[in-house]
C-alpha cells in the first residue's frame, strides 16, 4: 500500500498555527503518511460542512487530532472524531500548544491515544493504527 492518507484535525479557532507547522513539518519529514488541505477555506452552514467532512474522513486511512489547551471548546473536532469512528477510521492525537496528559481531551479520544509531538512517536502511532485499521475497506 502507498503511505495512508491522513485528516488532520484541530481547533480552528485556537491551533490553526500548531496544525500549519504540524502539516509543513510532515511534509518535510519521513513519517510514514500524507496528507492534503482540507479546511474548510469559508463558512457554510452546518449540515453542509459535515457532509463534506465525513466524505474526505471517508477518503483517508487514519485521522489524527492535535489536541491543544482549548480542546473543551472544540466542538467540530468531537464532530470528526465521531465521522470517523462511524466509518471505523482509526484515530489517535499529538499533544500541541502546550498541551499535555492533564489538559482536556476532545469526547470520543481515549488518553493512552494521545501521544507527544515527536516525528518518531507519530511514525509509531501510525504503524500502530494502520494495523488496527487493516479490516477497513480501501478508501478511494
Amino acid at each position: 500500500m502507498a503511505e495512508p492518507r491522513a485528516f488532520i484535525s484541530f481547533d480552528v479557532d485556537n491551533n490553526s498555527t500548531h496544525k500549519l507547522l504540524f502539516a509543513g513539518q510532515a511534509s518535510n519529514s519521513k513519517t510514514p503518511f500524507k496528507h492534503e488541505d482540507w479546511s474548510a477555506k469559508s463558512p457554510m452552514p452546518q449540515a453542509k460542512w459535515e457532509a463534506i467532512v465525513r466524505e474526505k474522513i471517508n477518503k483517508t486511512h487514519l485521522l489524527i487530532v492535535l489536541v491543544g489547551r482549548h480542546m473543551a471548546t472544540a466542538t467540530g473536532v468531537v464532530k470528526e472524531i465521531e465521522m470517523a469512528r462511524s466509518q471505523n477510521v482509526p484515530v489517535f492525537g499529538v499533544y500541541v500548544d502546550g498541551a499535555d496528559s492533564n489538559s482536556t481531551l476532545p469526547a470520543g479520544l481515549n488518553r493512552n491515544r494521545v501521544i507527544p509531538w515527536t516525528w518518531s512517536g507519530i511514525a509509531g502511532a501510525v504503524t500502530q493504527v494502520m494495523g488496527e485499521g487493516k479490516n477497513r475497506v480501501e478508501p478511494s
